[in-house]
């Protein structure tokens, strides 16, 4: 196995994300994006990780997670994935790997830019076009930041701090078109 270049330090955020091989897709029903949150909501607590946000699609996902612990995020991600790649292969009688690689890591380094990953991750439905509104879109704890779900995935204290009004931060999402630089930079993110 290669060894990840990035540390994983607590009081820290890292944006995961990772696609289906060959681009397909990774959830084929709604039954199993449920699995996999179920399963983030299960292994949250003992990794001593805190998500933020994030938004599941057909063949991708993004989180935007804190480590709160000494536990590295890489030991949530590898139980998290490692079920779902067992339980998704299982259910389409199918076998190997489910995902293109290990998963993807950036340290976050900057408030602005931790702020803006949140506004991406949650538009993500939104640009691909499968909905006219992210709040249309289910799988992403876009609804508990904006007060329309009482979900567990997601750390709402960050939340209050930094948008204590929903409609703040629904303006932020919706009112927004990337800068150039902002859509260059997130570019490298971006699944085709």
């Amino acid at each position: 196995m290669a060894r990840r270049e990035i540390a994983f330090l607590p009081n820290q955020y890292y944006h995961i994300y990772n696609r289906g091989v060959n681009r397909e897709p990774i959830f084929r029903a709604d039954r199993n994006y449920y699995f996999l949150l179920q399963r983030f909501k299960e292994n949250l607590p003992d990794n001593q990780v805190s998500a933020i946000a994030y938004c599941l699609m057909p063949n991708h996902y993004h989180f935007l997670l804190r480590q709160d612990g000494e536990i590295p995020i890489s030991a949530l991600m590898q139980a998290v994935f490692n079920s779902y790649t067992k339980a998704f292969n299982k259910a389409y009688a199918r076998s190997g790997t489910l995902f293109e690689g290990p998963f993807r890591a950036v340290g976050v380094d900057t408030y602005e830019y931790l702020l803006h990953l949140c506004r991406y991750i949650h538009r993500n439905p939104l640009e691909a076009g499968l909905v006219n509104h992210p709040a249309n879109w289910v799988f992403s704890n876009y609804l508990e930041w904006i007060g329309k779900r009482q979900g567990s995935l997601v750390e709402h204290e960050f939340v209050q701090e930094n948008f204590p009004d929903p409609a703040e931060y629904e303006g932020f999402v919706l009112d927004y078109t990337p800068p150039e630089k902002v859509a260059k930079a997130m570019k490298k993110f971006e699944f085709d």
